[in-house]
C-alpha cells in the first residue's frame, strides 16, 4: 500500500497519483472531521427539537464550532484518541455551550455514521462512473454491432461473433454492477446514535431518527457500540466485484493489441513514448495499469470481510483497516472506471485485422457447420464427428485446407454436395441473431 502526505497530516489514502479530485476531496482528512461535526451538529438539532437542550445553545454550536486538523493532531498526541481530541478542540472554539455537544453520545455513534456518509457519498460517485462507462461501451456496441471478428475459447480460435457483441457483453455487466452497488450503496447508508453498546442507555431514540433523517440516512434497527460491519464488507465486496469487470475489460483489450492478433488497442497519442530502449512500441500501459489496481481491491476485500468479527460488542481492531480500505478501494475504482471509460471510448478499432485473423486457420471455424449439416442429412452425430475431425487435424498436422479436405472426403461427399459444402463456409450464418441480441438491450 501506498500513501501519500497531504499539507495537514499523512492521510491513509490512495497516492496522488491515482487519485481524482472530487473523491480525494470526499476522503480527505478534512472533509471527515467536517463530516463528524455535521453528525454532531445534526444530534444536536434533534435534541433541542425535543427540548433536551436550548436553541439558542445550537444555534451558537453552528455558528462557532470549527476545528483545526493540526490542532486535533496536537491534542491527539495527549488524549491519544481523535474524537476526544476533535471535541477538545470544539470545545476551545464554542466554550460553555460545548457541553452539549456529544451528549449521551459514544466515539462510534459519531464516527460510524459519518464513515456511512462517506461510503454513501464514495459509491454515489461511482455509481455516476458506471452509468457513463455503460453509456461509452452501448454506443460503441452499436458502432460496431455487425463488425465480424473471431470468437475465442481457450484462446483458440472458436466460431464467428462480433466485435459489437463484445463491447455489449461488457456493458450488460455493468448494468449488474450498477444494481448491486446501488443496493450496496443503501445498505451503508444508515446512521447509529445508540450509546455504548446500542441500548439507548443515555439518549433518547428518537434522537437518532431524528438525527439520520437530516443527514439522510436510515437508523439502524439494532447495533453494538458500532454498525455491524457486514455492511462496509458488502460494499467492498461490491467494488471488488467492479474492479473484476473492469479488468476483465482490461485484458481483452490487452490480448486484442498483441501484437499477433492486433484487432484494438489503445489510442497512441502524439508525442506519447513506449519504451526508453525501443522507439517502435506501442504498449497497452493503461489497461495494464487498470488489471494491477484491480489486484488492490480483491485484496481489500478480504480485509473487509475479516473486520466482520470483533470481541464481544467492539474492539478497534477494525478501525485501522478501514482507515485504508475504505478511500483507498473507492478512489481506486472511481479512478479506473473514468481511466477504462476514455480507454473504450478512443479504442482503435481494426475490422480488416479481424477478418484477416477469422481466416488463419483455413476454415476451421467452421467444423461445427459441416457437423450439423451431416447430422442433419440423416448421419449419426458420433459418425460425423470422427469425419470432420480428421480433416480438422489434417489442418492443424499438415497445414492442409480444411474446406479442400472435407470436399475430398469420400464419406462427407456421399452426403452432402459441393454446393452444401460451400453453404457452410459462410461466416454470415453465425451473425443471422444479432440484431435480435441487441434488441434485448434496447438497441
Amino acid at each position: 500500500m501506498l500513501f501519500y502526505v497531504c499539507a495537514h497530516e499523512q492521510e491513509d489514502m490512495m497516492i496522488e497519483r491515482y487519485t481524482r479530485p472530487e473523491m480525494g476531496r470526499l476522503w480527505s482528512i478534512e472533509n471527515e472531521w467536517q463530516t463528524i461535526l455535521n453528525v454532531e451538529i445534526a444530534a444536536c438539532e434533534a435534541m433541542a427539537e425535543l427540548g433536551e437542550i436550548p436553541a439558542a445553545a445550537v444555534e451558537n454550536i453552528r455558528r462557532t464550532a470549527k476545528f483545526d486538523v493540526a490542532r486535533i493532531n496536537e491534542i491527539e498526541k495527549t488524549t491519544d484518541h481523535d474524537i476526544i481530541a476533535f471535541l477538545t478542540n470544539l470545545e476551545e472554539n464554542v466554550g460553555e455551550d460545548s457541553k452539549y455537544i456529544h451528549k449521551g453520545l459514544t466515539s462510534s455513534d459519531v464516527k460510524d455514521t459519518a464513515y456511512c456518509i462517506m461510503m454513501r457519498d464514495a459509491a454515489g460517485l461511482i455509481l455516476g462512473g458506471l452509468r457513463k462507462f455503460r453509456e461509452v461501451l452501448r454506443r460503441r456496441a452499436d458502432e460496431f454491432r455487425h463488425t465480424p471478428c473471431i470468437g475465442r475459447t481457450h484462446g483458440i480460435h472458436a466460431e464467428p461473433m462480433t466485435f459489437g457483441l463484445k463491447l455489449l457483453l461488457w456493458s450488460a455487466e455493468l448494468e449488474r454492477d450498477i444494481e448491486r452497488l446501488t443496493r450496496a450503496q443503501e445498505i451503508v447508508s444508515v446512521g447509529k446514535l445508540s450509546g455504548a453498546v446500542g441500548t439507548y442507555s443515555n439518549i433518547d431514540m428518537r434522537i437518532e431518527e431524528l438525527t439520520c433523517r437530516r443527514l439522510g440516512l436510515t437508523p439502524v434497527r439494532l447495533a453494538t457500540q458500532v454498525i455491524q460491519r457486514d455492511r462496509h464488507a458488502e460494499l467492498v465486496t461490491t467494488l471488488a466485484i467492479i474492479a473484476g469487470t473492469m479488468e476483465k475489460i482490461a485484458t481483452e483489450i490487452r490480448n486484442l493489441q498483441r501484437t499477433d492478433i492486433r484487432e484494438a488497442e489503445e489510442f497512441f497519442k502524439a508525442g506519447q513514448k513506449g519504451s526508453s530502449a525501443m522507439p517502435h512500441k506501442r504498449n497497452p500501459i493503461n489497461c495494464e495499469r487498470v488489471s494491477g489496481m484491480a489486484r488492490l481491491v480483491r485484496g481489500n476485500a478480504v480485509a473487509a470481510l475479516e473486520d466482520m468479527t470483533l470481541w464481544h460488542e467492539r474492539d478497534i481492531s477494525h478501525s485501522s483497516v478501514e482507515r485504508v480500505i475504505l478511500p483507498d478501494s473507492t478512489i481506486n475504482v472511481d479512478y479506473c472506471l473514468a481511466k477504462l471509460t476514455n480507454i473504450v471510448d478512443k479504442l482503435l478499432v481494426y475490422p480488416d485485422a479481424m477478418l484477416h485473423n477469422m481466416g488463419r486457420t483455413g476454415g476451421l471455424i467452421y467444423s461445427q457447420r459441416i457437423l450439423t449439416a451431416l447430422v442433419n442429412k440423416g448421419v449419426m452425430r458420433q459418425t460425423a464427428y470422427v469425419w470432420v475431425q480428421r480433416n480438422a487435424m489434417k489442418r492443424w498436422l499438415e497445414k492442409e485446407d480444411f474446406r479442400t479436405n472435407v470436399e475430398r472426403d469420400a464419406d462427407i461427399s456421399k452426403h452432402l454436395t459441393a454446393q452444401e459444402i460451400d453453404g457452410c463456409f459462410d461466416y454470415k450464418y453465425f451473425l443471422r441473431n444479432v440484431d435480435e441480441i441487441f434488441k434485448r438491450f434496447d438497441l
